[in-house]
């Protein structure tokens, strides 16, 4: 794939175009860095189309937002695991499981319509994260819109991260996939399923354009891995993460953090996100941005 790092041209996303290997000239693309409305599901997708709204003023054709953006990150939270024991936190934590259930979405169901609702209506090819309810499985999922509604796909994690075992199941290969698009091939890669090996050259066997890495890590080595990756697969690469604040969450004792000394004060900073979106060559184009909730944006040039 030939492609250059700066120039501007119009594309059309009309319902007749076809999908074309080269993309368009040039794509402008924007990820999201916001918080979950957390155990509110219908606060989050308001939040998602004001969002989508904005990018789409911008002139954005594709829109990336968080790992699990709608269900939620439950960052800071154990429900209750303890290996060997029920523990004392056990009742508290099926309580909390309960209502993170409850907040996550069936694939199709209301939620994804409404989804796919918003790609149609701001003309965006949309990427975004959910927590995937299946019966009584949950998953840690990226689903793909058109902007003419339709639901692409889904790719859920592969594997997990730790202790994210105890509340989402792994995925499998068969939704390791690429959409060629008019604006490009999309596919995404979970957090740290990024550091597969062979599921980042699955995506680069099959041809990926845009590399798309929702995540919940705001680390510096983060912004490396999605540097590398970019230049390995000589693709671009966009990563959305959430802004998030205590008091983005519940309050406690309805929902505590355990990895801090004491329970955090609200305005303390629990992720500070890093989205970014890097060229073919490892140039940053947009971002990082560590400082607040807000759209990172960037043209893609294809040549």
């Amino acid at each position: 794939m030939c492609v250059m790092e700066a120039g501007s041209a119009d594309m059309d996303m009309s319902a007749g175009d076809e999908p074309s290997a080269a993309a368009a000239a040039t794509v402008r693309a924007t990820v999201v860095q916001a918080s979950t409305v957390f155990y509110d599901t219908p606060a989050t997708i308001e939040k998602a189309e004001g969002l989508i709204a904005e990018a789409g003023k911008k002139g954005s054709q594709l829109v990336l937002f968080p790992e699990v953006f709608v269900g939620g990150f439950p960052r800071g939270s154990t429900f209750g695991a303890v290996i060997g024991s029920g523990g004392p936190g056990l009742a508290k934590g099926k309580e909390d499981y309960r209502k993170y259930f409850a907040s996550a979405i069936d694939v199709p169901g209301p939620e994804v319509t409404r989804l796919g609702g918003f790609a149609a209506k701001y003309k965006v090819y949309l990427v975004i994260g959910v927590v995937e309810r299946d019966v009584y499985t949950l998953y840690n999922t990226v689903l793909f819109f058109s902007p003419l509604g339709e639901l692409l796909g889904k790719h859920r994690k592969l594997v997990p991260t730790a202790l994210e075992q105890a509340i989402w199941a792994c995925g499998d290969g068969s939704t390791l996939s690429l959409y060629d698009t008019p604006v490009g091939k999309i596919g995404a890669l979970v957090c740290w399923e990024n550091k597969m090996p062979l599921a980042r050259t699955a995506l680069y066997g099959k041809g990926i354009q845009i590399y798309c890495a929702p995540t919940a890590d705001d680390s510096e080595l983060w912004l490396a891995s999605m540097r590398h990756i970019a230049v390995e697969g000589g693709c671009f690469v966009m990563s959305a993460n959430q802004f998030c604040l205590r008091k983005d969450y519940p309050p406690p004792p309805g929902y505590t953090f355990a990895g801090f000394d004491q329970e955090p004060p609200p305005e303390t900073v629990v992720c500070c996100g890093g989205s970014v979106i890097v060229s073919p060559s490892g140039t940053v184009l947009a971002g990082p941005n560590y400082e607040g909730e807000g759209l990172v944006t960037a043209d893609l040039g294809f040549f």
